[in-house]
């Protein structure tokens, strides 16, 4: 039996990357799946394999800064599946690597617009819907950018993330008793396409690799497979942590 066997789960950012090998993963240990990205042919491309694998898996096309698609998120799973048990709320951006001085306003609403309140709108929506089922488990990718490091022109990017920290924290306080858990899940430098774009040059590839104990990058499964501990039952007594799950990058001074 799979470790989210007969659970009902919300996966964002389904399309690529951590999220799209998360569904996988969680589809893969019992979940029945509602997918959120904003393109539509990759997430059903990922519904069709999921479904040819033997799983059930529904996909919601839109942009997770709008309220209305987390809203719509939850009602899929709710009047499709009967409920909600699980959240990965791994959608987001990095934003353009631009110094706070020379950052129009713009940038930065657009990456805490999808970084930090798209968290807000998902959890205002999620919560109810778990507390109904008499609790569940939200993980929000966050990342150790602005944990433990900070890096020149991702100021945006920093503050978007370390705030999902605080998020889940009060999360964790109000909604405990309910049996609601919330925890945010920091990864270090993965494989997927946003961390190409970061990386795009061999050089500045070896750099982040270098910058790890482990001298690479994670495989997005890797981090996924941290997203299912959250996400199951494994981590029932774990809530308002921020796990890092960054192949050292945190402590590595060599």
């Amino acid at each position: 039996m799979g470790q989210l066997e007969g659970k009902i789960a919300i996966v964002t950012g389904a399309s690529s990357g951590i999220g799209r090998e998360a569904a996988r993963l969680f589809a893969e240990n019992g979940a029945q799946l509602v997918l959120v990205a904003r393109r539509r042919a990759e997430l059903d491309q990922l519904v069709d394999e999921i479904r040819d694998n033997g799983a059930e898996a529904i996909a919601v096309a839109g942009d997770v800064k709008d309220a209305e698609v987390a809203r719509d998120a939850v009602r899929i799973a709710t009047g499709h599946f009967g409920g909600l048990d699980v959240a990965f709320n791994n959608a987001g951006t990095t934003g353009a690597q631009i110094p706070v001085s020379e950052m129009a306003a713009e940038m930065w609403h657009e990456v805490i617009d999808t970084n930090l309140t798209s968290a807000f709108h998902a959890a205002k929506h999620q919560i109810p819907a778990m507390i109904a089922r008499g609790g569940g488990s939200l993980v929000f990718t966050s990342t150790f950018v602005g944990h433990t490091v900070g890096f020149p022109g991702m100021a945006a990017y920093a503050a978007s993330k370390a705030g999902l920290i605080g998020l889940v924290q009060v999360i964790a306080a109000e909604h405990g008793p309910q049996g609601i858990r919330a925890n945010a899940l920091l990864p270090g430098g993965t494989d997927t396409p946003m961390g190409r774009a970061v990386s795009n040059t061999p050089e500045a590839l070896a750099f982040v690799k270098g910058l790890h104990a482990l001298k690479r990058l994670a495989a997005p499964r890797e981090i996924a497979q941290a997203a299912l501990f959250l996400a199951s039952d494994a981590s029932s007594f774990t809530t308002g942590t921020a796990l890092l799950a960054d192949g050292g990058v945190s402590i590595t001074r060599t």
